[in-house]
Order: C-alpha cells, then sequence, then structure tokens
C-alpha cells in the first residue's frame, strides 16, 4: 500500500455491532449514575442554605453571619459538583460519540461511515482516557446551570436580613454597621461579598466564552475529538 492511501474499509460484523451497542447501553448507564450525584450535590448546597436562612430569619435579631458562612460550603461543594461533572462529562462525550457516529448515521442512511475513521477516536479515549474539560471550565458550567440561582437566593437574602432585621435600615452607613462581623467591619464584608460574587461571574462569563469558542472550531471543521 502507498503511503498516504487510506486504509481500507472494514465493515462492522453483526457481533462487533451488538457489541457496541451494549457498549452505548453502558456508557449511558455511567453517565446517568454520575448525573445523580451531581443531583445530589447540589440538593447539599440548597438543603445547607435553606438551614442558614431559616437561622438569620428566626427572630429580628438573630446575626446574618450564617448567610456568609455558608458560602464557605457552597464553595466547596461547587467544586465537588465541578469535579464530579468532569468525569460525568467523560461518559456522556463518548454516548453522544457514538449517538452522531453510529446511530444517527445508520438511521438516517443505512452507512456507519466507517471512512471517517470516528471509531479510532473512541478507541484511543478508551486507550487513553483523559477528561475531556478542565476544572475551571466545568466549574463554570456548573455556576450557569444550578449555582447562580443559588448564589443569587443568598446574595438577596443577606442584603434582606441587613435592610430589615431589627428594624428598616435608614442609611447606607446603618447598613455597614449592621453587617460588621466582630472585629471586621461592615465594609470589609461588603467588599468581600463583592469579590465573592465577581469571582463567579467572571468564572461563568469565561466558561461560557471557552464553550462557544469550542462550538464554533467543531462547526468550521471535522471534529477529531470528544467533550
Amino acid at each position: 500500500m502507498q503511503e498516504g492511501t487510506p486504509a481500507p474499509r472494514k465493515d462492522l460484523s453483526s457481533a462487533e455491532m451488538g457489541a457496541v451497542a451494549h457498549l452505548y447501553r453502558g456508557e449511558v448507564y455511567r453517565s446517568t449514575i454520575w448525573r445523580t450525584r451531581l443531583d445530589t450535590t447540589t440538593n447539599w448546597a440548597v438543603v445547607t442554605l435553606g438551614v442558614a436562612l431559616s437561622i438569620s430569619f428566626a427572630s429580628p435579631d438573630a446575626s446574618p453571619l450564617p448567610l456568609v458562612l455558608v458560602g464557605v460550603l457552597i464553595v466547596f461543594f461547587l467544586f465537588l459538583e465541578a469535579r464530579r461533572y468532569r468525569y460525568f462529562n467523560v461518559w456522556r462525550a463518548r454516548a453522544r460519540w457514538m449517538e452522531t457516529h453510529f446511530y444517527a448515521p445508520m438511521l438516517a442512511e443505512g452507512d456507519l461511515h466507517l471512512e471517517d475513521d470516528w471509531q479510532r477516536t473512541l478507541a484511543n479515549d478508551y486507550l487513553r482516557p483523559r477528561y475531556h474539560v478542565s476544572l475551571m471550565v466545568s466549574v463554570g458550567r456548573r455556576i450557569r446551570r444550578n449555582y447562580f440561582w443559588i448564589l443569587l437566593i443568598q446574595t438577596l437574602a443577606y442584603a434582606g436580613k441587613i435592610a430589615v432585621h431589627p428594624t428598616p435600615v435608614a442609611s447606607f452607613d446603618d447598613a455597614l454597621t449592621r453587617a460588621d462581623v466582630g472585629p471586621v467591619p461592615g465594609a470589609v464584608m461588603f467588599g468581600l461579598g463583592g469579590l465573592y460574587i465577581l469571582a463567579f461571574g467572571l468564572i461563568a462569563f469565561w466558561s461560557k466564552r471557552d464553550d462557544l469558542s469550542r462550538n464554533r472550531a467543531r462547526g468550521r471543521e471535522k471534529s477529531d475529538s470528544m467533550g
């Protein structure tokens, strides 16, 4: 065979197609299991925020500090969920790859298009498994899907607690005084809260830009990778 000549196309036998079907079913099952784990982590974040809301609004004299401290737990759950998402994305990408290159061509045209060599990409992913997205992209995706709303509720609850308890706030200086936490002045607490919100927003925006650039790259040329 001359150099540069494409390898002859090898048709899949019935047994091999059956094996691919079982492989697809296994990947869908694994992606479903890891999707459930993602939902569990989100539930933990929602429950802890609910507990903080209950404590802070239990009485007009209750401290807003639980709404601040719960942010630490929310960040912990966010990164834990992002780590789980990276695993979920591996199984999801493999299942989606088989859907678009195996099942869809077979159903639409009756042709698996093995000349596109998509099966080699799938085989390489099994031989040398890797994450398909970075940790920060995963964090940004989880913020955009779920944690933006958790952050929004936390922020509004904290602002509402400062504004109405124990009496309606009369001025911005009064709000700063109410935000004091021991030796930490309210201005510092507000500043840390602003950085907290800004960090969430920047990561979400950056990950969205990254996802859009990935999609444009796939649209311009034939993709040889999953994820």
